[in-house]
């Protein structure tokens, strides 16, 4: 080998290593970049189910899942206590990241108003144990309204029970509505403890969704016969409306009723004409004359 050759050869040799040192020195920045961008992972709180819109959250709709920092969104929530408990203000899809601004604290922007669909009314029913199913009806249940009212006046007056509405869905049980928290806290004295409101029967009414024709209805009866509506529970798969006609007494012991209010007047007969034998008239005789004789 010449001089020539060896020369070239060296400067190849230290061309290869310079190129060796300048990719490894390239990578290195570069891993180091990925890493800041990627290896730096944060805990971010997801949907482990979809949640619905004014839904309360609980534990079981929520995980942890671990992010890269970069692809954790703007204002993800990172410790699900945080968030238990209160409602989303949109759905959130299953395994979409929980952001503060799609969750709220239950308040007025989350109560009862948004619970009415567009076009219903909400109205308020008096209950007890016996009008209201011993008080084991739960917001979202569905329900019959019976009404038991007093009709005619006087001797006329008789009961009817009519069922004025059905498939009507409770929208509250007292204060307790369908996105309110099951646990609430309460202080006696010095004391806090945990009171569980999905078995609370306390409530002496319920709030129900009508139509508003149906609204006028039951305010009506409420105004005249607070006492006279009763609530019958449906399954939550029968939604089916029955045709059904008022129960009397005269039902109730299978016999044809007759209301006196019915039943026809009867005009008096007519009087028997009574035809009346003139007496004879009495011719009075005429004395004879003197003369006559």
């Amino acid at each position: 080998m010449n001089q020539n050759e060896s020369r070239t050869f060296w400067i190849s040799i230290f061309c290869a290593i310079l190129a060796v040192l300048l990719l490894y020195t390239y990578t290195n920045e570069q891993k180091t970049e990925l890493a800041s961008k990627y290896e730096e992972n944060v805990q971010v709180v997801v949907a482990k189910t979809d949640i619905n819109e004014m839904e309360t959250i609980d534990a079981s709709m929520l995980d942890i899942k671990t992010r890269p920092k970069n692809y954790a969104d703007p204002g993800a929530i990172a410790n699900p206590d945080q968030i238990i408990g209160q409602v989303a203000l949109v759905p959130i899809k299953e395994s979409e990241q929980v952001l503060e601004s799609k969750v709220m604290k239950p308040g007025p922007v989350t109560g009862l108003s948004m619970q009415v669909a567009p076009g219903k009314r909400a109205i308020t029913i008096p209950i007890d144990e016996m009008r209201g199913v011993a008080k084991l009806i739960k917001p979202g249940d569905r329900v019959d309204i019976i009404a038991a009212v007093d009709v005619g006046r006087g001797a006329t007056q008789r009961r009817e029970v009519k069922t004025l509405l059905q498939n009507v869905t409770v929208l509250a049980t007292g204060l307790k509505i369908v996105n309110e928290l099951p646990r609430l806290f309460e202080t006696v004295g010095k004391e806090d403890f945990i009171k569980n409101i999905r078995s609370d029967t306390t409530f002496n009414n319920i709030t129900v969704e009508v139509d508003p024709t149906d609204s006028q209805k039951l305010v009506y009866i409420l105004s005249t016969s607070p006492g006279s509506l009763f609530m019958t529970l449906r399954h939550p798969s029968d939604t089916k409306a029955s045709q059904l006609a008022q129960t009397t007494v005269d039902s109730i012991l299978n016999r044809t009723a007759v209301s006196t209010i019915q039943q026809q007047v009867r005009k008096p007969a007519s009087k028997p004409q009574i035809t009346r034998t003139l007496p004879e008239k009495k011719t009075k005789k005429r004395r004879k004359t003197f003369r006559e004789l």
